[in-house]
């Protein structure tokens, strides 16, 4: 085993490109109750950009690993008297930080020590691209339809964002337990993928009112359960469009995206129609959910989640392959709108066959700038 592995690095808070330096620290040392992971993949979520600017909902001590989200690789060494996994195990690792709890070390980087109670074995046959967004979009979408709001088959769901990677799998999985879905989108050209991917209804804020057409669709019974992750505007809209006794879970402000300032993050809701139909609006944040369910609970949810991407029924779209020197490319295709695909890092120094190792050697002729 190397002494010293890569590791990206940010040495303050700042814009990611600027901040962030590729560096040589030393191989960390797992101890009781951890395994040491020779990261295989690990994705590039705008949360970690946000991490780094210092405007999400934790900071990390700087200097800092960048990447706070998950990862796969195969467990290269076990602490003393750690059972339970083997050597040589394809695990995905849950490097979520848990609040409240202790700061977690960042993925962006060839090895990590990680608690083998947020460990989930992983077979071969799951693509590096599928195993290392296992733990974060996924989980969210399960949880949002299925713990939060426990919407009963039959039921509609309103949804903003319905293009985005959780919006997208929310449509699978409510297909699936048969949830009917009205899919907001801002773009009509995103109306015929929407329905294409199961999505019942499609609401176009281009050129439609979002109250009048989810009341149009549901008829009197009307909406009781929303998820969003636009708020502004859209966010009131939402719980406005919702009949009485109805809620809305808010777990991400996309209208606010390149919002600095925090007093401008709002959802501007009427009160009458929150006071006076007894409305709730309340927030779901994933580090919270990991800070407060058990090793037992997540590791359950986590496995329902697997399960269900090997059974086809969630389907992970292929991400982009990119080595830690192109972190720039990486970052910049993450933050292309609308770009429809997941940079993550990769090492070079991969065994022959790994589907990951392959993309990547062939991955420079559609990279951005390349």
């Amino acid at each position: 085993m190397p002494r010293s592995m890569r590791a990206l690095v940010a040495g303050r808070a700042g814009e990611p490109a600027d901040v962030l330096r590729l560096e040589s620290r030393p191989v960390p040392t797992p101890e009781a109750g951890q395994a040491l992971i020779r990261v295989r993949a690990t994705p590039v979520h705008a949360s970690d950009l946000h991490v780094l600017r210092g405007r999400y909902g934790f900071s990390p001590e700087f200097p800092a690993v960048g990447g706070h989200m998950e990862c796969v690789g195969r467990i290269e060494a076990l602490g003393p008297d750690t059972g339970g996994l083997r050597i040589g195990e394809r695990v995905v690792a849950a490097a979520i930080p848990a609040v409240p709890g202790p700061p977690v070390a960042g993925t962006w980087q060839e090895y990590l020590v990680a608690d083998t109670r947020r460990l989930l074995p992983v077979p071969d046959d799951l693509s590096d691209s599928s195993a290392c967004q296992l733990a974060v979009n996924p989980l969210t979408a399960l949880l949002l339809v299925t713990r939060e709001l426990d919407v009963r088959p039959g039921e509609w769901l309103l949804q903003t964002a319905a293009g985005s990677t959780v919006g997208r799998l929310v449509i699978q999985l409510c297909r699936h337990l048969g949830i009917r879905t009205i899919n907001v989108v801002r773009r009509r050209d995103a109306v015929e993928e929407i329905k294409a991917l199961g999505g019942d209804e499609v609401v176009c804020t281009q050129d439609e009112d979002l109250v009048r057409r989810v009341a149009e669709t549901a008829g009197p019974a009307g909406v009781r359960k929303a998820v969003d992750c636009v708020a502004g505007p859209v966010g009131a809209q939402v719980s406005q469009a919702l009949a009485p006794g109805g809620e809305v879970v808010v777990y991400g402000a996309l209208s606010t995206h390149r919002q600095t300032d925090p007093a401008a993050l709002t959802i501007p809701l009427q009160a009458r129609s929150v006071i006076y139909e007894t409305k709730t609006v309340r927030g779901f944040w994933l580090n919270r959910w990991f800070g407060t369910a058990s090793p037992e609970e997540v590791l359950r949810a986590l496995s329902r989640v697997r399960g269900l991407v090997a059974e086809h029924v969630l389907s992970i779209p292929r991400g982009r392959p990119f080595p830690l020197e192109r972190f720039a490319e990486a970052i910049a295709l993450a933050e292309t709108p609308a770009h429809g695909t997941k940079p993550f890092f990769v090492f070079e120094d991969a065994p022959d066959g790994d589907d990951a190792s392959q993309a990547v050697l062939g991955a420079g002729a559609d990279l951005p700038g390349a």
